[in-house]
């Protein structure tokens, strides 16, 4: 089900120092989805898993950089729930309590996961050990409450919450008190946060002109701002180590488009494409 991840290579998903990428990769001819990884360089990306009849997406590193958690769904759109593997190969192992979720956050301590989980009509924010107990939900809402990212300390996640008007606002709450604040406004279309090293939060926002951009924010509201602006749709940011750059995906306004990873700095310089295939390339996540 998983091959290796060779590091060191020349070409391949980069040497151990540096920081590959992992995402999620389908075509026109092979929708069905599999995990990558690519060096932040460049290069061929290396296939991670190799499914004929499951996707797996929305991948994310282990805070050791040694296993991807990742949700795994069958081809009627049933999500199985969140696995994680080795990226030298084997030790598939499914987390116990996670059928149905989705968007798996590792915890900066490698101890704990954070999803969203199904929740009657809704998904709410759960946290759990790795083994997938105890799992505690922490949000109670009417929203879909989506893609959990922690504070570089561990005491916080920002999330998406999506209410029935359409609307998307990024969220902030205190796991000791389940104390929630609101980081962007009631009428926003905010996708995606990632929180950073750095303390800053990267989202997508569908803004006035009517495409997804990029754009950061400080986790109190403060010091907003845009970093890409093209007439295309930019989503799934995802900070680099050091927190100097951003990886994400760019697509066309027609969903026939390809999409591929992108690298900016998060000074708004730097604009490099990273993945050429025909392809769809989603959901990236660096490795820490």
């Amino acid at each position: 089900m998983a091959v290796p991840l060779t590091l060191g290579a020349e070409g391949d998903a980069g040497a151990a120092g540096d920081h590959a990428i992992v995402f999620a990769r389908y075509t026109a001819a092979a929708p069905i989805e599999d995990l990558y990884a690519i060096s932040s360089s460049g290069g061929t990306p290396v296939k991670l898993t190799h499914t004929s009849t499951v996707s797996d997406v929305i991948p994310s590193w282990s805070p050791d950089g040694k296993r991807v958690a990742f949700v795994r769904y069958g081809s009627g759109g049933a999500i199985d729930g969140i696995w994680t593997m080795k990226t030298t190969g084997g030790e598939l192992k499914a987390v116990p309590g996670t059928k149905g979720a989705s968007d798996p956050a590792w915890s900066p301590d490698g101890k704990r996961i954070a999803y969203a989980k199904p929740v009657g009509t809704q998904r709410e924010i759960y946290v759990a050990d790795i083994d997938g107990t105890p799992a505690a939900r922490l949000t109670h809402t009417a929203a879909d409450d989506l893609h959990p990212t922690w504070s570089p300390d561990g005491k916080y996640l920002a999330f998406n919450r999506a209410d029935a008007s359409g609307h998307s606002r990024v969220m902030r709450i205190r796991l000791s008190t389940l104390a929630q604040t609101a980081v962007t406004g009631s009428g926003s279309h905010d996708w995606t946060p990632d929180w950073s090293h750095s303390d800053r939060i990267a989202f997508s926002r569908v803004d006035s002109s009517g495409f997804a951009h990029l754009y950061l924010v400080r986790p109190d509201g403060t010091g907003l701002h845009r970093i890409t602006a093209a007439r295309l749709n930019d989503k799934n940011p995802s900070w680099s180590p050091d927190g100097s750059r951003l990886v994400f995906t760019r697509g066309g306004a027609d969903d026939a488009d390809p999409e591929h990873l992108y690298l900016v700095r998060a000074d708004s310089t730097g604009l490099t494409q990273l993945t050429k295939a025909d392809s769809h390339d989603l959901e990236a996540d660096w490795r820490p």
